[in-house]
């Protein structure tokens, strides 16, 4: 992309960058502060009193719970009269014993940073409108944006921006739709040697379910993912396994086909229990749309990167994406999801090394540049009435068809 393209005002960005560049060594302290300390899905208290104490601090109000989630939180600034409403999205949940091995540490953080920064640059130019912190927890399998939508915490909001820690920087990168499906089957009990005649194997069932799917496997379509673990396979070798348990992820680019996939897999599910004579239990999880990007927003978040000398990576074309909540956000109102490297190249998120790469020099120096880059991408948005503008018609000609390449790049 050329900066020329979309200009960044050079001293809006120099503003910016000031204010960034002097909290650097408190937003570091913040995020290696978070990293030591991992919370899980919506148990995110520690972390939340640290985020909302700071922006409490910078003249944020606020609101505490928010739709309903003990550790969802609102912080909002209004300037002069008030006008459209920019938020800034903080995800802070870690991974089962992994930690922040998904680098939410960093995008709490650059939320923060960002929001101080930008207010200052908002005073200062007198504007009128709303910016808005908007703590989603449990991003990691509980669906916390999914949760607040269904809520209504993002009625009103004009546009929503984050960033990403990655091992590519990407302004633009989609993601899969996904869904979650729990298979409980329920048999009866017997002894494995004396009378396993008398038993249902719950387990067997189970065992049947994954080879149908591998069975399958063959004949799915083009990118479509099943995948899934085996969570209670029975208490006892000695036992016929009267419960069993698993947990699959079925996944696509379209919600539509991941719909359909699903029903394949419930099927094989219905098959396993069938064939043994066992009862089954299917319990569907939080299901997550495609991500759709806003390339007006994210070619000026690109134009920041640009500007502080960050060189822009390629989104993959085929595969090398997962799924996220952020789809059903980006589906109801213009928002981006950038990512900024913080890791070698081939990196894999949800490891130790990513993890690792989350507390680093690396990691902090990626959430510095993303902080500036979410800062003046969120002043330009309640500064300049065109961008907002085109950022909505970009969304409302996604609506009516005109869908977005997620491989598209600014």
């Amino acid at each position: 992309m050329d900066a020329n393209d979309t200009p960044v005002d050079p001293g809006r960005f120099a503003l910016l960058t000031d204010h960034v560049d002097r909290a650097r060594a408190d937003l570091a302290a913040l995020a290696l502060d978070i990293h030591a300390h991992p919370e899980l899905a919506f148990d995110e208290q520690r972390t939340v009193g640290l985020l909302t104490e700071r922006l409490a601090d910078a003249g944020f109000g606020i609101t505490r719970p928010l739709g309903g989630l003990d550790t969802a939180f609102r912080a909002r600034r209004t300037f002069g009269r008030g006008g459209p409403r920019v938020a800034l999205l903080a995800e802070y949940d870690a991974l089962p014993e992994l930690g922040h091995a998904c680098g939410h540490n960093l995008i709490a953080t650059a939320a923060v940073g960002a929001a101080t920064a930008a207010g200052a640059a908002l005073d200062a130019a007198g504007a009128d409108g709303v910016l808005e912190v908007i703590g989603c927890p449990a991003e990691e399998g509980g669906g916390g944006k999914v949760l607040l939508l269904d809520a209504g915490a993002f009625d009103g909001v004009d546009a929503a921006l984050m960033f990403h820690p990655s091992h590519r920087t990407m302004p633009v990168r989609g993601a899969l739709a996904a869904t979650r499906l729990t298979f409980t089957w329920h048999g009866k009990a017997a002894h494995a040697s004396t009378n396993p005649h008398l038993g249902i194997n719950a387990l067997e069932a189970c065992l049947l379910t994954f080879q149908a799917i591998n069975a399958l496997r063959q004949h799915f379509p083009d990118e479509h993912r099943v995948h899934g673990i085996i969570t209670d396979g029975g208490s006892a070798p000695n036992v016929v396994p009267e419960r069993a348990q698993a947990k699959f992820l079925v996944r696509h680019r379209k919600l539509a086909q991941v719909e359909a996939l699903r029903d394949q897999v419930v099927r094989c599910a219905e098959a396993g229990a069938l064939a043994v004579g066992a009862r089954l239990e299917v319990e569907q999880g939080i299901t997550y749309a495609e991500r759709e990007n806003n390339l007006p927003m994210a070619e000026r978040f690109a134009a920041y990167l640009t500007a502080q000398g960050v060189p822009l990576d390629p989104p993959p074309t085929v595969g090398g994406v997962g799924s996220s909540d952020f789809g059903n956000l980006s589906q109801a109102l213009p928002a981006i999801h950038a990512y900024v490297k913080i890791a070698p190249e081939g990196t894999s998120n949800h490891t130790h090394a990513f993890a690792a790469a989350a507390a680093s020099d690396a990691g902090i120096a990626g959430m510095i540049a993303a902080t500036k880059a979410l800062a003046g991408t969120a002043v330009d948005l309640l500064l300049e009435p065109d961008l907002l503008a085109a950022a909505k018609d970009a969304f409302a000609r996604r609506a009516d068809g005109g869908r977005v390449d997620p491989a598209a790049q600014p």
